[in-house]
């Protein structure tokens, strides 16, 4: 077949692969990209000098941050280390004079009150509690204290004690709680000593200090008249505890406080 031209038509120019594209315009024909680029210079030359008329509050405030953060640092190794270093050795001789009077079947009293006021030279728990207050030590003779007070029949003293103490270890926050119960018993006020025997029931589930405590719940309940409450914690003990000292027996109580 004939191939031709049309009159008058002409080829298109084949497009260079190298031409560039137009740059976006505006209006005024100058080039978006370029004020871009002028606003973050601006930006950046506001930001420097805002910097350079404040430099002196910035290294202010970055030093004052870097003198706080050494001088704890120091105070912690220099301070508060030793601290509790000298007073957890100043504390032995109480805590000897403690535990002999937990074993001992005679001067229980006496060996309480040297373990509190000290002897031999030796400070007692208060005052551990007095020379050394926001060590760990300090924070442990109120524990302690409590307990001594409790055992030599000071029972308001006891609870101010152990509400000074605090612990993270459950079992003994649970000892704690429940001693103060037994003080609040010891003054009669029952409503008081449900209140916290409950609570140290709660503070560790465990086989030593729940059932103890479930069980001293149930008799202030019982003692308040609140027979059912009562009921509910020596079931407790019978459904969940029965292996325990307080198991043993439990179902006594139980069908004691049945309706």
């Amino acid at each position: 077949m004939a191939t031709y031209n049309k009159r008058g038509y002409k080829a298109p120019k084949p497009k260079d692969v190298n031409e560039a594209e137009p740059t976006e315009q505006d209006f005024d024909g100058h080039s978006t990209t370029a004020e871009v680029f002028d606003t973050l210079d601006q930006g950046a030359s506001k930001t420097e000098e805002w910097f350079e008329k404040n430099q002196k509050i910035i290294f202010t405030l970055v030093g004052t941050i870097a003198v706080i953060a050494i001088g704890y640092m120091l105070y912690s190794k220099f301070l508060v280390e030793p601290k509790e270093e000298e007073a957890a050795n100043e504390m032995f001789q109480a805590e000897q004079y403690f535990a002999e009077a937990v074993d001992t079947q005679t001067a229980k009293d006496s060996l309480y009150n040297l373990a509190l006021n000290g002897g031999e030279g030796k400070l007692g728990f208060l005052g551990i509690i007095e020379n050394y207050s926001g060590t760990d030590a300090a924070n442990l003779a109120h524990y302690y204290s409590g307990m001594a007070y409790l055992n030599t029949g000071k029972y308001l003293e006891a609870v101010k004690q152990f509400d000074e103490f605090s612990t993270d270890d459950d079992v003994l926050k649970a000892m704690a709680i429940g001693a103060t119960g037994d003080a609040f018993a010891q003054l009669g006020q029952n409503e008081d000593a449900l209140e916290y025997y409950v609570k140290a029931a709660n503070a560790s589930k465990n086989e030593l200090t729940t059932p103890r405590f479930l069980f001293k719940a149930g008799e202030a309940a019982l003692a308040l008249d609140k027979k059912s409450e009562a009921h509910k914690h020596f079931k407790e003990i019978k459904d969940n505890y029965s292996t325990s000292q307080e198991g043993v027996s439990i179902d006594a109580y139980v069908a004691m406080t049945e309706e």
